[in-house]
């Protein structure tokens, strides 16, 4: 009895892989080369046709591993809890936030936006205390307040003697803003524009109408009596206007456009002084 070489044979009745001791007697001198080895592949270990146990695992998972159950159990959230906002403002590359609101188990991760860490975390109505992680250590803020409603001195955690950041939550800090959504909605139907009640369409108005339609108003009287143009009477200096009336000031008069010439005028006062200033432009 002697030792034979190991031999396996495929589906289709072609060899594949030889063993370690047959791999010498694989090679054709004649040729000088060695044959092309078939390896053992998947479809012949599974009594499944060709080609469908790929197509199984395609259909499992996007990198061909078959699909797990990923429930995970979701956290409970209280329904009355209202949105705090965090912040830290003291620099680092992590930043996370801890308080009695979750006993100090979770430290909830919070988001960098330019130069400061925030985070949004549901409260319940109550005190809180409260810390942040920073880099791997606990730090306290002391911008934020960290002192008790009760006293001024900051607030220690029991008997540690640690100093922890404080919050008080009630829900009517938050009455304000449902009060400014609860107007904002009753808003969105009410025209705001300044347009006069009424409906609007693309009917050119007939002559007769246009005919009744009232003109512009009347220009009150007492700006009609412009200073200037007009003749400086022997008690005024030729370079001196009369004193102007106090209706006269801040307006802006328009001069007839003569020779492509526009003219404008206005009068000021400084305490005691008039100032009337002329602006000619052309027009061409």
């Amino acid at each position: 009895m002697g030792n034979t070489a190991a031999k396996r044979d495929g589906k289709d009745g072609s060899s594949l892989s030889p063993t370690k001791e047959s791999m010498s007697s694989s090679f054709d001198f004649k040729t000088g080369k060695i044959p092309i080895i078939q390896q053992a592949s998947l479809d012949d270990s599974i009594d499944l046709p060709a080609g469908r146990f790929r197509e199984l695992m395609r259909d499992d998972g996007p990198d061909g591993r078959p699909r797990t159950a990923t429930l995970l159990e979701q956290p409970y959230v209280d329904p009355s809890a209202l949105p705090v906002v965090f912040r830290w403002e003291g620099g680092g590359k992590s930043v996370a936030v801890a308080g009695s609101f979750n006993n100090w188990n979770t430290k909830i991760p919070m988001i960098k936006s330019q130069g400061d860490f925030t985070a949004i975390v549901n409260l319940p109505e109550g005190q809180h205390e409260y810390k942040f992680y920073v880099d791997g250590q606990w730090i306290h803020n002391p911008r934020q307040m960290r002192t008790s409603p009760e006293s001024d001195e900051p607030l220690q955690s029991n008997t540690f003697g640690t100093v922890n950041n404080f919050i008080s939550v009630s829900k009517s800090d938050f009455e304000v803003f449902e009060a400014l959504a609860i107007d904002s909605e009753r808003e969105k139907g009410v025209d705001m524009s300044g347009s006069p009640p009424g409906d609007y369409n693309q009917d050119i108005p007939s002559q007769e109408l246009q005919q009744r339609t009232t003109g512009p108003p009347i220009l009150p009287p007492q700006l009609l009596q412009v200073i200037l143009n007009k003749d400086i009477g022997p008690q005024y200096e030729p370079a001196l206007l009369p004193e102007p009336n106090h209706v006269m000031l801040n307006h802006l008069y328009a001069l007839s456009i003569k020779d492509g010439v526009m003219v404008l005028s206005a009068t000021h006062r400084y305490r005691k002084k008039y100032v009337t200033s002329l602006l000619y432009k052309p027009i061409n």
